[in-house]
């Protein structure tokens, strides 16, 4: 049996700081004469070396904010879906995503998420529990705090193998 570690009812808080980093000398005197390379940093944490999308002039090397929402959410599912597990006895052994967001962009610049889908391929012990190990992601999603944070679909489209097949 696993201990509820949740109080729920009860606040957490959470800080970033972010540095920009692209000022070229000039500032933002005009939309091309800025690097849109940033730092994000968590206390103890490592830094997360940032720009924006190249379609916005940024940097394809570095993690975006949309990259980083697209991966929270795939991370939030995942911790989530192994908790449920684990919780109802279903011995997964390997769990990867290639999760995917749709991003649009209106006139005027503004933009939004319609939608993000996940692809978790998980990999339980038994043939015997892939059913329930598949029913789990719907609770999962439920829970996640990425998730219930969106004001956009997301969708999954799992697929569970066994190790003993």
């Amino acid at each position: 049996m696993i201990t509820e570690v949740f109080n729920m009812g009860r606040e957490h808080h959470f800080k970033a700081e972010i540095s920009w980093t692209g000022n070229k000398g000039v500032g933002t005197t005009t939309y091309e004469a800025y690097s849109r390379d940033h730092i994000i940093q968590c206390e103890g944490k490592p830094e997360i070396l940032s720009s924006s999308a190249p379609a916005f002039r940024g940097e394809a090397s570095m993690y975006n904010p949309e990259d980083l929402l697209v991966a929270s959410l795939s991370s939030c599912h995942m911790l989530w879906y192994l908790h449920l597990c684990a919780e109802a006895g279903i011995v997964v052994t390997d769990y990867t995503d290639s999760a995917t967001g749709t991003m649009v962009v209106e006139k005027g610049g503004a933009g939004r998420f319609t939608e993000v889908t996940l692809h978790p391929v998980v990999t339980v012990e038994r043939a015997d529990m892939i059913e329930k190990a598949n029913e789990l992601h719907k609770p999962a999603n439920q829970k996640c705090f990425i998730a219930n944070s969106c004001n956009f679909p997301i969708h999954h489209i799992p697929r569970c193998l066994s190790a003993d097949h």
